[in-house]
């Protein structure tokens, strides 16, 4: 079984934190199993015991690869005694018709496993997929894609590596690892700077990232010196303006470009100038890969 040998992007909200690679597989699968076999998967149980299968796992379409632990573990939990090889790696780029995995072992084992397997195959692999046509709409500019919260239920951390298979980074994990202030949370603070200062006071290592939705309130996220401006639905004009302001500070800041930001238009708005663009689409709006798993039913031993 290859090993994923994955050069990953590190996560933009951990503070000192290397990148874990895919973690809460089990915890990922363990769910997704008891959700879809219960106590008992009854159709698999009218194969005999003794039945062996063999099959291929192909794409109908281009892909990042992206969900090869999850394949793996699944079966693990199911029978040990089922055998993968894989053809292709997480972050690998393939074409349609690819062969991505080859399984074997016990018929009830692999037939119940089958959709568990594949659903999480060709989610993480749909979700890199976008991030990689992202990334590489605005390659040479020297701005960086991000991802949001707005992940599916339960698979927050896998979509997040998916992320990164597919080249983009993470923004942050979650409500834990990053302060992201906005109108509701400075309200409550009295003030924008409150805030700010309240943030610093509470945990100095984590990075601080304010949202401005006019030039006006940038000015006064300016004087707050926050890490990170979020500039949150700004026209292509207010962009270029915000970036040029930023720049004649003495100490400027990185400035985050957000909202109704697709494919068609994400690279006019990274030369803009702005250090970042966070997507929601990247791990809301998935596509899920076409794939394929094709079986063999083994007599003795062999293919009849």
């Amino acid at each position: 079984m290859h090993g994923l040998g994955i050069s990953r992007p590190a996560i933009l909200g951990s503070a000192g934190l290397t990148d874990p690679g895919p973690i809460d597989v089990g915890g990922q699968v363990k769910a997704a199993l008891a959700e879809d076999v219960g106590a008992h998967d009854v159709t698999a149980a009218l194969v005999p015991a003794e039945q062996e299968v063999r099959g291929r796992a192909i794409t109908r379409e281009e892909a990042v690869v992206c969900g090869a632990a999850w394949v793996n573990e699944t079966f693990r939990r199911l029978d040990p005694a089922v055998q993968i090889i894989w053809h292709a790696q997480d972050c690998d780029a393939v074409k349609a018709g690819a062969l991505l995995f080859e399984i074997e072992g016990p018929a009830r084992a692999v037939l119940t496993g089958e959709r568990t397997a594949l659903n999480f195959l060709q989610t993480l692999s749909g979700t890199a997929t976008a991030a990689r046509r992202y990334v590489e709409a605005i390659a040479g500019t020297g701005c960086t894609l991000l991802d949001t919260r707005k992940t599916l239920p339960g698979l927050r951390t896998a979509q997040k590596y998916a992320v990164r298979c597919g080249g983009a980074h993470n923004h942050r994990m979650g409500l834990f690892d990053m302060f992201l202030i906005k109108e509701n949370h400075i309200a409550a603070a009295g003030s924008l700077a409150a805030a700010i200062r309240a943030a610093r006071a509470q945990n100095a290592g984590l990075k601080v990232e304010v949202e401005v939705e006019s030039l006006a309130e940038l000015e006064h996220a300016f004087a707050a010196e926050p890490d990170i401006i979020m500039l949150d639905d700004f026209a292509e004009a207010e962009l270029i303006t915000a970036v040029a302001w930023n720049r004649e500070r003495a100490r400027p800041v990185k400035l985050e470009a957000s909202g109704g930001v697709n494919l068609a238009t994400v690279r006019r708005v990274a030369q803009t100038g702005v250090d970042y663009i966070s997507i929601g689409a990247l791990t809301k709006h998935v596509h899920a890969i076409d794939l394929s798993l094709r079986l063999d039913f083994l007599h003795n031993g062999s293919a009849p």
